[in-house]
């Protein structure tokens, strides 16, 4: 049950939960662990970089997570839930040399920009709104994968 009320049908409210509790998920970025333990000739460049990105994606989940809330969609943020669905494979233990961090978050990246693309689809008709917001996350999440492509190439 829903204490928020809004004008979306039941089933286009489903499909935009799910598109937003998608896009939460993804954005609890592997960056930050990352960025914690990144060593090598370009530690400090990489270690700035993911902290952009990390910038990024929370300020990014809290607008994800506002608009679920608005739509009166439970937003659910946590840690096992996040572990369990992310797009994003998980970062090795310990040190991570700077080559194999860029590495990581270009492949992870480009996963979660793949799912986002997907659902700037799916919420196209039942809710432009959200699909504003999901386009704007993903041309953000595309320039941080621009930018770390070109640390390797």
């Amino acid at each position: 049950m829903s204490v928020v009320k809004n004008a979306l049908p039941e089933a286009d409210l489903k499909v935009v939960g799910e598109a937003l509790q998608g896009a939460l998920v993804d954005l609890g970025l592997v960056a930050k662990q990352v960025h914690w333990n990144v060593v090598g000739p370009r530690f400090r460049s990489v270690h700035l970089q993911l902290d952009e990105v990390v910038t990024s994606a929370r300020t990014h989940s809290d607008v994800v997570a506002e608009r679920a809330s608005a739509l009166g969609i439970t937003p659910d943020g946590r840690a096992a839930t996040v572990a369990s669905s992310s797009a994003i494979s998980g970062v090795p233990e310990g040190w991570v040399k700077d080559v194999d961090a860029v590495r990581i978050l270009v492949d992870g990246l480009s996963a979660v920009i793949t799912r986002m693309r997907e659902r700037i689809q799916t919420t196209a008709d039942p809710d432009p709104v959200t699909q504003d917001i999901l386009i704007a996350v993903t041309g953000d999440l595309e320039k941080h994968h621009w930018m770390f492509a070109a640390e390797n190439a």
